[in-house]
């Protein structure tokens, strides 16, 4: 059974930076297509970003393009999220989630409902 922890949210100011992090255990790590998700309180849960096993290709949501970066280390099953000019709208719980399979799958998704093992999410807080 595959299993995801994420790690290093926490508190910064406005224009500040984190990085997050993704470890994943068991499963072929790099078979599968990995995202970050986010979500405030009283919303839903939104795209970030997500990047083919491969690291070929990756896909951001408008509202964090040219600001935070995903990337891959098969060699060590993580998946990160840099964060920069981080602003207050993006405070929320963050998600890694992985489409999980036997197979590799070179496709990536901006939908929930494609993933199906999901991280226990870290908080980010940026303050104004």
């Amino acid at each position: 059974q595959v299993q995801l922890v994420e790690s290093g949210g926490g508190l910064v100011q406005a224009g500040g930076s984190l990085s997050l992090s993704c470890a994943a255990s068991g499963g072929t790590f790099s078979n599968y297509p990995m995202g970050w998700f986010r979500q405030a309180p009283g919303k839903e849960r939104e795209f970030v970003a997500a990047i083919t096993w491969s690291s070929s290709r990756s896909v951001y949501r408008d509202s964090v393009k040219g600001r935070f970066t995903i990337s891959r280390d098969n060699a060590k099953n993580t998946v990160y999220l840099q964060m920069n000019s981080l602003k207050p709208e993006d405070t929320a719980v963050y998600y890694c989630a992985a489409r999980i399979s036997t197979y590799r799958i070179y496709d990536l998704f901006m939908r929930p409902p494609d993933y199906n093992t999901w991280g226990q999410g870290t908080q980010v807080t940026v303050s104004s």
